[in-house]
């Protein structure tokens, strides 16, 4: 790739890379921090968007990869987890947990592995596209390699 990118994208890009993942991240002209505005910059269904969303899991960082088509239902996931309760992380403990802001957090490329469930109904589309470690960046992947690659557990999210 000829254009640099920024430490964040760059840190995702390596471990994408490393696990041999072929999609490269892609910095996008205008903002892509929601599912929405993703979506639109890509051309694709809101559903093939995978949202990282970092939740504390009794206590602990669950980092949740959803398609952009779902609300978490947190109550649901902890049932489903195990977990007495599951809260959102403000933004102060996502970026602690993954070195990366709220709007651009990736999949990879964390300081430290994080616990991670990712949304069975991801599974659906042939490709999907997840943040690429800032609010402007994106990459495609595929269900089963966002699975490997998070070592993600597959779990329903919703209701």
């Amino acid at each position: 790739m000829s254009m640099s990118l920024p430490a964040s994208a760059q840190k995702v890009a390596d471990a994408l890379a490393a696990a041999g993942i072929t999609g490269a991240v892609r910095i996008l002209p205008d903002s892509a921090r929601t599912a929405a505005e993703a979506a639109t910059a890509i051309g694709c269904d809101v559903g093939a968007i995978a949202n990282s969303l970092v939740f504390l899991a009794d206590g602990e960082p669950l980092l949740v990869m959803t398609s952009g088509a779902h609300r978490v239902d947190v109550v649901a996931l902890a049932t489903r987890l195990g977990k007495q309760k599951i809260s959102r992380a403000s933004a102060d403990q996502v970026r602690a947990a993954t070195g990366q802001a709220i709007g651009g957090v990736a999949p990879v490329g964390h300081p430290a592995p994080i616990e991670t469930v990712v949304d069975v109904d991801l599974a659906e589309f042939d490709e999907i596209w997840a943040a690429g470690g800032t609010p402007h960046a994106l990459f495609p992947t595929t269900y089963d390699d966002l699975l490997r690659i998070t070592d993600g557990a597959p779990v329903s999210v919703v209701a």
